[in-house]
């Protein structure tokens, strides 16, 4: 089962939606060659608000995520793409995923 999720919300900077947009489309790369994340889901709530929602199945796959290339990405961009993320950790109750 699936314990563990982020969520990552991103305010792109005013001009800046498009870039973040493709940011995000290309972090996709870097996460497929994390096997601790099981789903990865670059998503927009807005016109200027983004988010990643991805999820775990437990606390050492979240926080190697978090430590690993798209995690080392946000601070670089923090200020030039988007504003300071704002970070959720999440436990998950229930999941239905493919087996």
């Amino acid at each position: 089962m699936l314990t563990k999720a982020l969520l990552v919300r991103l305010e792109a900077l005013p001009g800046k939606e498009t870039e973040l947009s493709d940011f995000l489309t290309n972090a996709r790369s870097i996460v497929m060659e994390e096997p601790g994340t099981v789903a990865w889901f670059a998503i927009q709530f807005g016109p200027s608000s983004f988010g990643v929602y991805d999820v775990f199945p437990d606390d050492d796959a979240r926080d190697a995520h978090l430590a690993g290339g798209v995690g080392q990405a946000l601070g670089p961009n923090t200020g030039v793409l988007f504003s300071e993320p704002q970070i959720e950790k999440i436990d998950i109750l229930a999941d239905k995923v493919p087996r």
